[in-house]
């Protein structure tokens, strides 16, 4: 049976920490559903590109899929307002479930409880809020949490993602095919 991944997003999200990961988890064979957490399916991410979703938050049953992941970038100021993000993932981590999050998206983790006695990385524009951020790590996995930094750690956050979910061979195969 396939793995399945819920990539959740808002308008604002980083192109890059969106589409390297969902690249890559498809590429390792995983079902990938990118859900939007806004009206419709169509998001204007950070530098003006207008992605198709697959459907949006409303339309789907988290506990379906087997990891969330949460993009960043500036959409995310957005997500922390609406606070509906947030509980759903503090409702799918009690699941034990690995959740994962790249750039600012780790603010959504520590607004739901999940960093708490974890370790985390995010973004450096966060580490001020997020004092115990792993600051010399792209990627930092700690059991079923993966965080990871910004647009510039996408495909290693992807690669960790492959392994995660799909295993180490997976993610061997996956770096060979894009030359990691």
């Amino acid at each position: 049976m396939k793995k399945r991944a819920l990539f959740l997003f808002g308008d604002g999200v980083e192109e890059l920490e969106l589409i390297a990961p969902v690249d890559l988890l498809r590429r390792a064979g995983a079902e990938v559903t990118m859900a939007t957490m806004g009206e419709g399916i169509h998001v204007q991410s950070r530098g003006g590109i207008v992605f198709h979703a697959d459907t949006s938050f409303a339309e789907i049953y988290i506990n379906d899929f087997d990891i969330i992941v949460i993009p960043g970038g500036p959409g995310v100021i957005e997500l922390r307002r609406k606070g509906l993000i947030v509980q759903a993932l503090a409702n799918f981590h009690r699941s034990g479930k690995p959740i994962a999050a790249i750039c600012a998206a780790t603010l959504l983790l520590k607004d739901a409880g999940i960093l708490d006695g974890k370790k985390f990385t995010s973004h450096d524009s966060c580490w001020q809020e997020l004092t115990t951020s792993i600051k010399d790590q792209a990627v930092v996995i700690d059991g079923d949490l993966i965080t990871s930094q910004g647009a510039g750690t996408a495909v290693v956050f992807g690669l960790a993602l492959v392994e995660k979910l799909c295993g180490r061979e997976a993610a061997i195969s996956v770096s060979r095919q894009i030359m990691v």
